[in-house]
């Protein structure tokens, strides 16, 4: 059985830039379920920023993906590699691609939000997948990337349907 592995605190995050995005402002430093403080967080700074085009909203997701990759591969490599539950940026890529793609409105972001969190944590196929079998940065991005996808198509088809 290995040994749990240790959060870094604040003030690590704080002395490494890296950790403080990778853990998301320290959103990832919650005892209790850190990606889903990652995803609060990560919509909350969403939601905070004023509307964006389509285009420029997909940009903007994009390059957090990309960042991302990197951001969450040196992370993981310096606490010793594997997919830490801390880092939470992949939980902030996914949940802005479903924000990004949500249709307009309240409540499409907060069942945006439930949406992308359950199938990050339920983890259906191709997620679990891609969660298993991808190492290093990019494993730890793609399956929230997919799952943001995911839960956005979702919300199109029931936008579509209603």
């Amino acid at each position: 059985m290995s040994e749990p592995v240790q959060n870094p605190t604040f003030r690590e995050l704080l002395a490494h830039p890296v950790h403080l995005f990778a853990f998301g402002f320290g959103s990832g430093l919650s005892p209790w379920a850190p990606g889903t403080a990652g995803t609060l967080v990560a919509a909350a700074i969403w939601l905070a920023l004023p509307d964006f085009s389509m285009p420029l909203a997909l940009l903007l997701s994009g390059v957090a993906v990309a960042a991302g990759v990197w951001i969450c591969g040196r992370s993981a490599a310096r606490l010793g590699g594997g997919d830490h539950p801390g880092i939470v940026w992949d939980e902030f890529a996914g949940c802005w691609i479903t924000l990004a793609l949500a249709p307009a409105g309240w409540g499409w972001a907060l069942a945006g939000l439930a949406l992308f969190r359950l199938l990050d944590i339920v983890k259906p196929w191709p997620i679990k997948w891609l969660d298993r079998d991808l190492q290093g940065g990019l494993g730890i991005m793609l399956d929230d990337v997919v799952a943001g996808i995911m839960a956005a198509l979702c919300m199109q088809c029931i936008n579509l349907l209603a």
